[in-house]
């Protein structure tokens, strides 16, 4: 799920050329995606199982060709479970939206739960078709469980600032949001996503945003920000991805070169030391602290999943046989900096602890690679 974040200070641009704004019309409008991506998606679920005897032929040939553990059959068993997974979204999708008076109560508060239980039901499928076909293993770092944060978990609205590294550890940050925490999670998402038809219909459904970066006057996502962090509630859980993009060097060379053009060079310093991070824009989370005064803030680290971002990276380096790690630290709302400077150091602070996280973790040992193909989605 890659999701985009404003920059420094004030309204600074996400990427290089220029601020960002919410996008009307640069998509498909909603009808014509109704109309044409989710048939589409029916109809390439149809094709699949019609030719599965066929796929699951050639991907069993073609995967002793191909590096990495049985990777094109597993790619298909987890295909095949994440379009039917779609396709059964739709459909719960329109039977609350029938079951609203066609849409007419579909933003009650009632609906909206129902809404989060699909999205619930999804990535916790998702997450176990996933460890299981590539055997993975997922180990989370967080606060001891004492009675103060078991009651924090249940009773105060979380502001989560995380790593950007990619669609895989999004997902896992929110299904774990969902399942683990039981927390209603709002994200702003780049508009493209609504190209998904299970997204773009349950996501426009609930109070998540989406924007797009584009040249121009103003930013739309502070004021998305700001929207959505003014009544999270005490289970809310606004996620922002403070670096704006996912992790290359090449990002990581421009972010120090526009924060030594701002002439910033203890915050360029602080970037350049950092290895597997870019420099965190602090204009979304300053805003969201600043609307939502009494939220924690949670901070996520992750590795594993870092380098796929794209179809062909999944496709190079598919993580099989691994251990996917994430670390996540609580600051309660009494403890975090009010003042701008303040609160800019202390993100950079914390910038540096994730990053120093990171590079302790990131390179697990190799496993032996096996001599039997997996068994579908069972150990």
């Amino acid at each position: 799920m890659r999701t985009i974040e404003p920059g420094g200070r004030g309204c600074d641009d996400l990427r290089d050329g220029g601020p960002v704004e919410e996008v009307r019309g640069v998509l498909p409008p909603r009808i014509v995606r109704r109309l044409v991506m989710v048939p589409l998606l029916l109809v390439v679920m149809a094709a699949v199982v019609v030719t599965l005897p066929l796929l699951a032929l050639v991907a069993a040939v073609a995967s002793p060709l191909l590096p990495g553990r049985w990777r094109a059959l597993r790619l298909l068993v987890f295909a095949l479970v994440w379009l039917a997974l779609e396709s059964a979204t739709l459909f719960a999708c329109l039977a609350l939206w029938v079951a609203s008076g066609f849409g007419g109560r579909i933003r009650l508060a009632s609906f909206q739960e129902r809404h989060y239980a699909v999205m619930r039901w999804f990535l916790a499928t998702v997450y176990k078709a996933a460890t299981r076909a590539f055997r993975l293993t997922v180990e989370i770092d967080e606060p001891e469980l004492t009675p103060e944060e078991a009651a924090a978990r249940l009773t105060r609205p979380v502001i989560v600032l995380s790593r950007h590294a990619g669609p895989g550890d999004s997902f896992l940050l929110v299904h774990h949001l969902l399942s683990r925490y039981r927390r209603r999670p709002r994200i702003v998402m780049k508009a493209a996503l609504q190209l998904d038809p299970g997204l773009d219909v349950m996501i426009n459904r609930l109070p998540h945003a989406f924007v797009s970066p584009r040249r121009g006057p103003g930013s739309g996502v502070i004021d998305e920000i700001v929207r959505l962090a003014t009544d999270l509630g005490p289970t809310g859980a606004l996620v922002i991805f403070p670096e704006g993009g996912n992790f290359t060097e090449r990002r990581r060379l421009r972010a120090i070169a526009r924060l030594e053009e701002r002439r910033l060079p203890e915050q360029a310093t602080r970037a350049r030391g950092m290895g597997h991070l870019l420099a965190p824009r602090s204009g979304g989370a300053i805003a969201a602290i600043t609307a939502a005064p009494t939220a924690d803030v949670i901070f996520v680290a992750h590795t594993g999943l870092d380098d796929l971002v794209t179809v062909g990276d999944i496709w190079r380096s598919l993580p099989m046989e691994k251990t996917l790690r994430a670390g996540w630290w609580r600051v309660v709302a009494a403890d975090v900096p009010r003042e701008r400077e303040a609160q800019v150091r202390w993100l950079y602070d914390w910038w540096e602890r994730i990053d120093a996280w990171i590079g302790e973790r990131r390179t697990p040992a190799p496993r032996p690679e096996p001599t039997a193909p997996p068994t579908a989605l069972t150990d």
